[in-house]
């Protein structure tokens, strides 16, 4: 399995556009055939940082899920609402319970 997760600080005040921009899409990716888990979170400590949790069968599901129009729509709807770059970090998944 292939593993991305990304973490973004939106500026401050524009949390629930975000959770909205972010939530909005959730249809389109839970209809991705190679897309397992799309988990969205905000941190209770920094309301103004989100992490996005992915699953996904293998790197071609990715690549897939990568080129959607919701996911161009979706980067043009939260970028300019992002306090600096995200971080992103791809893993493979080799053990879980």
């Amino acid at each position: 399995m292939f593993i991305v997760v990304a973490i973004m600080k939106v500026q401050e005040g524009k949390e629930q556009e975000m959770k909205d921009a972010m939530s909005s899409m959730l249809p389109q990716v839970q209809s991705e055939e190679g897309t397992l888990v799309y988990a969205l979170h905000q941190s209770q400590k920094e309301p103004q940082k989100f992490l996005v949790y992915e699953q996904y069968r293998d790197k071609e599901a990715f690549d897939f899920h990568s080129t959607t129009d919701a996911i161009k729509e979706l980067f043009g709807k939260v970028g300019p609402l992002l306090d600096g770059k995200p971080s992103i970090e791809m893993y493979d998944l080799f053990a879980s319970k």
